[in-house]
């Protein structure tokens, strides 16, 4: 954000030192518009958003070119420094499907839409749970299927985890 180049009139100095500013400030705009929901969460990225605020705010100050990008980031810092009003509690869970050695598997037949399969669901507090549903079932109802299980629908995410990360 701060960079300058070393060589240049003052004049394509300034020039490079405004575009270079509005960049960054675009690409801060659009990381907290897109993240704004997540960065509530994480503290170092509000201290970030506030810090680089006062920051475009002192700029402001000497570059009056700037003025015009700083009533979107306050309120970008405002939306996302905000407490929810309604705090949500989130069900973060991970869904493993582990096979059912039962005859069919062994003997190999082709899986059929109305064969089950075995989920287990693990929630954030280290608990897990089992649910079976249909291999033919949509997402919609695997998340509905672990919603009855676990009285509660509210916040359910599926993560699918691989051995890459």
């Amino acid at each position: 954000y701060h960079a300058q180049p070393s060589q240049g009139t003052e004049q394509e100095k300034m020039d490079y030192a405004l575009n270079n500013k509005r960049r960054v400030i675009r690409l801060v705009l659009q990381w907290a518009a897109l993240y704004g929901d997540l960065l509530q969460e994480d503290e170092a990225a509000m201290a970030f958003l506030e810090e680089f605020y006062v920051s475009v705010s002192d700029d402001t100050r000497m570059i009056a070119a700037l003025k015009e990008q700083l009533p979107e980031l306050e309120k970008i810092v405002k939306q996302v420094s905000e407490e929810p009003k309604a705090p949500q509690k989130k069900h973060k869970v991970l869904l493993q499907l582990f096979n059912t050695s039962d005859d069919r598997a062994q003997k190999r037949q082709p899986i059929r839409g109305s064969d089950e399969v075995l989920f287990k669901v693990y929630c954030i507090d280290q608990t897990y749970t089992t649910i079976r549903v249909p291999v033919s079932s949509s997402v919609k109802e695997v998340i509905s299927a672990v919603a009855d299980k676990l009285s509660s629908g509210e916040g359910l995410i599926i993560v699918k985890m691989s051995s890459g990360g």
